[in-house]
């Protein structure tokens, strides 16, 4: 295949040009290489690309990916004084580009970028940070645009492009009911994931308008003139975009210095899978910068401390492994003696304790027992799954409004005894769940004033989203009391309720570090922690006390189910990974034929099946497995945090 540069390419580039060299190759493996899809899927973007051509009616789609048949399609179209063309193919020299839309009235061309991203702005002017440059959120959405602009000055000087970005618009409501529902997806054998057209789709069918069209024509002007950043491109646009064009073209690699963002690096791979002969594009760049062998790359390095924010000190001081960082290199509380930890003590106590090897959990046991003191028997673990999309469900809402679809609740009384509760989930397409949820919750959690815990800030903030949407909302007659329920089990700036709910992570961060959670405080980290801490959870769970009639009650796992299993070093194995396959008993024929990988084992798939369900056609089969596997996901996320709690108590 020609090696263009297109925009994707252009756009890892900006992120760091060596990437150049590694992406598409079979021996560097991608980590983001299905990401991109995921994210799609589960935020909506393929509905905002397939909303947007309804605004152009009669518009042509070059549905082609060979290139050189779109290029010749679209040029065919392009003899026409009046066109819209949708995917145009532009290509010049060592460019490609495809437009989301292009608009042509003769000379004067709108090159229409559109994006899943949400805009609650006027003009460009509020993609500005408060220095008068364009703000690092917007930065990659701007270049986008003008790299395609760029392109296609060159190949056709002749016309007047405006550049323009389509973004979903903050400050409009949907006027009509399932909206997102006109927008299903079909996966296709082309490679492309289509979207099909549901019902009526013009503009009298889509009602009000959510997206918006954003003139950036200004912005892009700052691009090629330098002005746009205080660290702008190393040189004049046109002659950088040339270089990395030449550079991808030739297949040579554009060494660039490592710096403090290499550790988010894609290009990496497991020792596995460079025994199967894979290559790590993060240690071709580094090892020959920092002198490093295979060997220097299996100890812990300054990317491995948590939220450390010094790395380009490191860096520019030569420093890459965990060992040889001292405490004044994390801040000045780095060495505070007080038993409730700070950041820096925390990056400190890691640090140290990984250096000496030290397999010890550190444990604040005069700050725990204070913290649990203030609990209030009976404690209700609780977690929800969430989804927001930039395509609104329902009338009235907004892009990017959260959907609350599933909650799950785990109860423990003062005896210890366990008990997984009924919880909520709204599997309906095209029905707004947040109000039935709430009045779920409600119900479960008014029966006593035990207390109420969290991991993490999210349900504190969904809980106080929907509380807005409560009171913009008419004819919901209980409207009152769930918005009094909701103002009593959380906090924000203005309030804090009688029963705010306890955030666990909080209580981690000040008190409990392990060796195994590195340097992670998720609840995923967190619960091998625990797990092969305390010999008496160990010795509890791996009795099959955990069921539908156990002596722990669950909703959705048979009798007898294990939670503590071991690997071949004696290690628990974390509960997520025990959790069973959606489609083990199926056939593989029907398998092929689902959407859905095998597994929901994090929250970004739970949202990602959520959208599946609510956009994309499947059979019943699938959505009922899918269903499945969110509730005994979400059943483990509580369970985890009872998990956590029991830890503690035991220590």
């Amino acid at each position: 295949m020609p090696r263009y540069l297109t925009k994707s390419r252009f756009l890892l580039a900006l992120d760091c040009p060596t990437k150049l060299y590694y992406t598409g190759k079979n021996q560097y493996p991608n980590k983001n290489s299905d990401n991109e899809f995921l994210e799609a899927l589960a935020k909506g973007g393929y509905q905002v690309g397939a909303l947007a051509t309804c605004y152009y009616p009669g518009g042509h789609y070059i549905e082609t990916l060979d290139y050189n048949l779109s290029v010749a399609r679209t040029s065919e179209l392009l003899e026409q004084d009046n066109v819209v063309i949708f995917e145009a193919a532009i290509q010049v020299g060592r460019y490609f580009v495809r437009v989301d839309i292009l608009e042509k009235r003769g000379n004067l061309v709108n090159l229409i970028e559109v994006k899943s991203k949400s805009f609650d702005g006027n003009s460009s002017m509020d993609m500005l940070d408060k220095g008068g440059y364009i703000a690092s959120g917007w930065k990659p959405y701007v270049y986008d645009v003008a790299f395609q602009k760029h392109v296609l000055g060159l190949a056709r000087p002749e016309w007047q492009v405006d550049a323009y970005l389509m973004l979903a618009d903050k400050t409009t409501t949907a006027s009509i009911d399932g909206l997102n529902q006109k927008f299903l997806l079909r996966d296709h054998q082309d490679g492309r994931t289509h979207v099909e057209y549901v019902g009526d789709v013009s503009a009298e069918g889509l009602g009000q308008a959510i997206l918006t069209r954003v003139n950036v024509n200004d912005l892009c002007e700052r691009i090629y003139n330098r002005t746009d950043s205080r660290n702008p491109l190393p040189a004049p646009f046109g002659e950088y975009c040339n270089m990395l064009a030449n550079h991808y073209w030739d297949d040579e690699k554009i060494n660039m210095p490592v710096h403090k963002d290499c550790g988010n690096c894609e290009f990496r791979c497991t020792l596995e899978e460079e025994q199967e002969g894979k290559v790590s594009g993060f240690k071709e760049c580094w090892a020959p910068q920092f002198r490093l062998a295979d060997p220097d790359f299996e100890k812990p390095s300054i990317f491995d401390i948590w939220d450390f924010r010094r790395k380009p000190d490191m860096i520019e001081q030569r420093i890459f492994h965990m060992d040889h960082v001292q405490p004044f290199h994390l801040g000045p509380d780095a060495d505070d003696p007080t038993p409730t930890l700070s950041r820096q003590s925390r990056q400190w106590l890691q640090v140290k304790r990984t250096r000496d090897q030290d397999p010890s959990a550190y444990i604040d046991n005069d700050g725990l027992i204070e913290e649990m003191s203030h609990w209030i028997y009976p404690l209700h673990m609780i977690d929800f799954e969430t989804s927001a999309v930039a395509v609104p469900f329902y009338r009235g809402m907004r892009s990017y409004e959260d959907v609350a679809f599933q909650f799950s609740h785990h109860v423990i009384q003062e005896d210890g005894s366990i008990e997984h509760l009924p919880e909520y989930i709204n599997v309906e397409r095209g029905h707004f769940p947040n109000f039935d949820f709430v009045r779920e919750l409600k119900k479960q959690l008014s029966n006593d004033n035990g207390s109420v815990f969290r991991y993490a800030a999210h349900e504190n903030t969904i809980l106080n989203h929907i509380q807005v949407q409560l009171q913009a909302a008419r004819d919901v007659d209980d409207k009152e009391e769930l918005i009094e329920f909701i103002r009593t089990i959380t906090h924000s700036a203005n309030h804090t309720g009688p029963r705010d709910m306890i955030d666990l992570l909080d209580v981690v961060k000040k008190h409990y570090w392990h060796p195994i959670m590195g340097g992670s405080n998720s609840l995923k980290a967190v619960l091998p922690a625990i797990l092969n801490s305390s010999e008496h959870i160990k010795e509890k769970y791996s009795q099959p006390i955990y069921g539908k009639n156990s002596e722990i009650r669950s909703q959705h796992f048979d009798d007898g189910w294990i939670w503590i299993q071991e690997d071949e070093q004696g290690k628990v194995i974390s509960p997520y990974k025990l959790l069973p396959s959606l489609f083990d008993d199926l056939d593989d024929d029907n398998v092929e034929e689902f959407l859905m990988g095998d597994r929901l084992a994090d929250g970004g798939a739970a949202m990602t099946a959520y959208a599946m369900m609510q956009f994309t056609e499947m059979s019943d089969l699938e959505r009922n497995r899918i269903v499945e596997g969110l509730l005994k996901y979400c059943e483990l996320d509580t369970m985890a945090m009872v998990f956590l709690w029991e830890g503690w108590r035991d220590i």
